[in-house]
């Protein structure tokens, strides 16, 4: 192939950023979030109650768990890898209105968040691969506002259905529709992308993944990322419910929390260009930190709504700023450490819906505050951890990669 048809073939740069977006939106906002909106209309119905809630939630993260364990190991291309698990997202949603025992929503769930890891692992090294080989610094942090814009759509959804009336299954499967409809110029667009396969599994490769500067430190923060603000993300809108009973109300702490999301990676990007990523990360752990424990010392819908602002305006800048570190320190094995920073960030989100379980069995008036308060604790620990490894220069500086 010529230089002149490779260009007539590869899409332009505006087309690769706005399909890695689109892709995260399916992926995470709707294959992987769309739960939390849907739990309070399900729990309305009698379909679960709090703590099969926790349990289902618990299930997807044991699934994005595996997803990120296994994603490096397909020895597939990013676009392949995010294309199957894209189209496994869709199929998957809608299943989810085919009523069952917990147990059945359980695996669907498992079996989503297994495929929202292979879309973020996937996306993340395709689309920043053939964006970085454009020189661009402005999609490759923009593509990130996909995780908000998507929790966004399905929070409207799930509020216009709520104050309408309609029922979890057939939002199910409008949720998947949405899902469809977002996925179609993402495939136009893979089918074009020409990008290296998966790197090989060799010992060489995974003995200079261990020697990544501050490799494990940092996986250990983004662990503890996930253990921290998961309990808002799974039950903000069902706390939102507990002091707002008009759906037109407490469904609005889901899209907020999106819409957020969404614009904060936008201005991360441009105060990137100016602060340390370690210490933009230090301080979104610390602002998210205040935001979960909120509702666990003052329960009313202010707070409800404040604590969205707070962690929907910092769990994807926490996300944008740890990924970008993580593949400045590891640019030779960059997808095999994204995999490892997702398989903690999992490992982290199984541990809080357990641990609010459990705790609500033995304290079922106080468990999720208790759970709450024990996340924002971890959240703050990290953030000291994270600016003083900055102030002390524990780590040797590494340029800006977008």
């Amino acid at each position: 192939m010529t230089t002149m048809d490779a260009a007539r073939r590869d899409p332009p740069t505006w087309a690769l950023g706005l399909a890695g977006l689109l892709s995260l939106a399916v992926a995470m906002g709707i294959g992987r979030f769309a739960f939390t909106p849907m739990l309070p209309l399900m729990l309305q119905e009698g379909q679960v109650d709090v703590a099969a809630g926790g349990w289902i939630a618990a299930a997807n993260y044991a699934g994005y768990l595996l997803g990120a364990l296994s994603a490096a190991r397909t020895g597939w291309a990013g676009t392949r890898l995010a294309a199957i698990a894209l189209a496994l997202t869709v199929l998957l949603t809608g299943a989810m209105a085919i009523p069952g025992p917990v147990a059945w929503w359980a695996l669907l769930r498992f079996l989503g968040g297994a495929a929202s890891a292979w879309a973020f692992v996937g996306t993340s090294v395709w689309c920043l691969t053939a964006l970085a080989q454009r020189a661009d610094t402005t999609w490759s942090s923009a593509l990130y506002a996909g995780v908000g814009t998507g929790i966004a759509l399905a929070g409207l959804q799930c509020l216009v259905g709520g104050a309408a009336g309609w029922s979890a299954g057939a939002l199910w499967l409008q949720l998947a529709a949405l899902a469809g409809v977002l996925l179609l110029p993402v495939l136009l667009v893979l089918r074009r992308v020409r990008t290296p396969t998966a790197p090989p599994r060799a010992a060489a490769a995974t003995q200079a993944a261990a020697k990544v500067d501050g490799g494990w430190g940092l996986v250990t923060c983004y662990a503890v990322f996930g253990f921290g603000y998961i309990l808002p993300a799974t039950f903000l809108p069902v706390m939102a419910r507990s002091v707002v009973q008009d759906p037109r109300l407490f469904g609005l702490a889901w899209p907020v929390f999106g819409i957020t999301a969404a614009i904060s990676t936008i201005v991360a990007a441009r105060v990137l260009r100016r602060v340390s990523r370690l210490q933009v990360w230090a301080v979104s752990h610390a602002l998210m930190g205040v935001g979960v424990l909120l509702p666990s010392v003052w329960l009313s819908g202010w707070s409800i709504g404040l604590s969205a602002l707070l962690v929907g305006g910092t769990f994807m800048v926490a996300t944008l700023a740890g990924v970008q570190e993580m593949r400045a320190r590891a640019a030779h094995d960059a997808p095999r450490m994204l995999a490892r920073m997702t398989s903690g960030f999992a490992t982290g989100q199984i541990v809080g819906p357990l641990l609010s379980t459990a705790l609500l069995h033995v304290t079922p008036d106080h468990g999720l505050d208790l759970a709450l308060q024990a996340g924002a604790a971890s959240l703050f620990l990290t953030a000291a951890w994270l600016w003083r490894a900055v102030s002390l220069s524990r780590f040797p500086e590494v340029s800006h990669v977008r």
